[in-house]
Formats: structure tokens, C-alpha cells, sequence
């Protein structure tokens, strides 16, 4: 059990941009603070940041055009027979900004998790910061979920807040929330690899123990 318990996970990482949230998984998974080895990284977009970020450490990468393909189905249908071969416990959506089918969202059910840049059910979507300030709100921040057909939609594991003030724009609340993101994201998935963190009829279960439905909120301090 120990020998399994040791063995680490396998990560294929799917992005569209720069790919922060993939440094700092990168950066934990170098630390063992996360019992994994990120085996592939995929974009939709072929100058994404983030690519050149998994090949400087030797990470494997592709390039995955949804311009080159007529709907979103046959996109996922190609983009599930690259993933697939690479075997992976888990698969990681790190801003990759593209709605998946629930054709392909089936196929990795349980296997797969997101980062949201909102406190959600709240700003589903995009423009989530602007979204926030002109709501008012007070308090802003990011949520890791699983992943299932419904848009940013999946049962919550952990989510980090952010005090908005009336200096914030949606850029500045953008780098709030980002700063956060980088450490809730690879704590979620630390969960996971350690077999603490599973789904389970569209409940989330850590240790044993059914989670609320905001999941958990990260103690920032």
C-alpha cells in the first residue's frame, strides 16, 4: 500500500495563455510538495507562454488547433486521443480557455479539475473581476472544482478570497486573485495525488468526508 501510496501521478496540464498556474504546479511538483510528474502539456493555441515554460524543464508538449477542426466535438474528440496515450491520473485545465463537450468531459470524469478566477457558483464565464466590482462585492477570489459538463459548474474542493477596495480595477483584482490561485491550485491536486481527494456521484469527498457544497476555504494566513 505504502509502495502505491509513493508512486507518483501522472499530470497532463491543458492551457491557452502564459501558463502561470502551470509554473506553479511545475514549481511544486519540483519540491515534492506535489507527489506527481507532469508528463505532457497541451494547448489549443500554439504560441501560448506556457508552452515554452513545460519545455524549458524537458515537459513534453503539443499543439492542439481547435481552428483546425470543424466543431467542438471533433476538437475534443482529437484533443482526447493525444491526452489518452499518456495515461494520466489526472487531468489539469490551467486557463485553458475553451468549453468542453460532455462527450469529453464523460471520459475524464473524476480525473479532471479547473481553476475558476471567481468565488463560484458567483461569475461563472468570463470577465469574473469586472463582474465582481460592479456587483459591489467586497470579497473576490478563485475556486478549484471538479470538472463536469455543466460550465464552471462542478462541485467545489477549495476556494481562496481577496478583499476587493475601491482602488481595484479588474486588472489589479486579476493579479489578487492570481497570487492565490498559485497556491490553492497545486494544493487541490496534492489532495488528489495523495488519494485524499475523490468524486464520487458528484459529491466531493476528502478524507473520508463529504466536503459542503463551497468545498473548503483556503486559511491564507
Amino acid at each position: 500500500m505504502s509502495a502505491k501510496l509513493n508512486k507518483k501521478r501522472k499530470l497532463v496540464v491543458l492551457i491557452s495563455g502564459s501558463g502561470s498556474n502551470l509554473q506553479a504546479l511545475i514549481d511544486a511538483c519540483s519540491d515534492d510538495e506535489v507527489n506527481a510528474e507532469i508528463v505532457a502539456v497541451l494547448s489549443n493555441i500554439a504560441d501560448a507562454k506556457g508552452l515554452q515554460r513545460a519545455s524549458a524543464v524537458g515537459i513534453t508538449t503539443k499543439v492542439v488547433s481547435h481552428r483546425d477542426y470543424r466543431d467542438r466535438q471533433a476538437f475534443d474528440q482529437q484533443l482526447a486521443a493525444v491526452i489518452t496515450p499518456f495515461n494520466p491520473d489526472l487531468v489539469v485545465l490551467a486557463g485553458f480557455m475553451r468549453i468542453l463537450t460532455p462527450t469529453f468531459v464523460d471520459q475524464f470524469m473524476g480525473k479532471m479539475v479547473n481553476i475558476h478566477p471567481s468565488l463560484l457558483p458567483k461569475y461563472a464565464g468570463l470577465d469574473t473581476h469586472q463582474r465582481a466590482i460592479d456587483a459591489g462585492d467586497k470579497i473576490a477570489g478563485a475556486t478549484v472544482h471538479f470538472v463536469t459538463p455543466e460550465l464552471d459548474g462542478g462541485p467545489p474542493i477549495l476556494r481562496g478570497e481577496v478583499d476587493i477596495s475601491n482602488r481595484d480595477t479588474a486588472a489589479s483584482l486579476a493579479s489578487k486573485v492570481l497570487s492565490v490561485e498559485h497556491k490553492i491550485f497545486p494544493l487541490a491536486i496534492r489532495w488528489f495525488c495523495q488519494n485524499r481527494l475523490r468524486l464520487v456521484s458528484d459529491k466531493v469527498i476528502l478524507d473520508g468526508d463529504e466536503l459542503g457544497e463551497n468545498g473548503l476555504l483556503y486559511n491564507n494566513h
